[in-house]
């Protein structure tokens, strides 16, 4: 649940609300939005759709299903990926020559990159 716990909130806040607005529009209180942010308190399945018509998304969403993207030139394969995962690849682009030899070789840079964070 902590991968709701975050998607909640993000969607909360580009939704431009308050817990205790939100709270309101599912008919629960602001603890009970804010305990829902930090992981302590699960909503009901009831509460949880009524939270994701609220935000609008759908509540797979909201659970951590994954985005799915197709490679280029292949209709036929693909993978799901995180709202998160979109977001690192997004932010590798911007850094050219780390993008460029994650993509000529990815093995290498996953090696160095486990090696760091040990």
């Amino acid at each position: 649940m902590l991968l709701f716990s975050k998607r909640l909130k993000e969607t909360r806040i580009e939704a431009g609300l308050t817990q205790a607005e939100l709270g309101a529009m599912v008919g629960v209180t602001k603890v009970s939005v804010c305990c829902y942010e930090k992981g302590t308190r699960t909503p009901t399945l009831d509460t949880l759709v009524d939270l994701a018509n609220a935000l609008n998304v759908d509540f797979s969403y909201l659970l951590g299903q994954d985005g799915y993207a197709v490679a280029e030139q292949d209709d036929a394969y693909g993978i799901n990926f995180s709202k998160e995962e979109i977001q690192f690849m997004r932010g590798l682009r911007r850094h050219k020559k780390l993008y460029e030899k994650v993509l000529t070789n990815p093995n290498a840079v996953l090696k160095i990159m486990a090696q760091k964070i040990r």
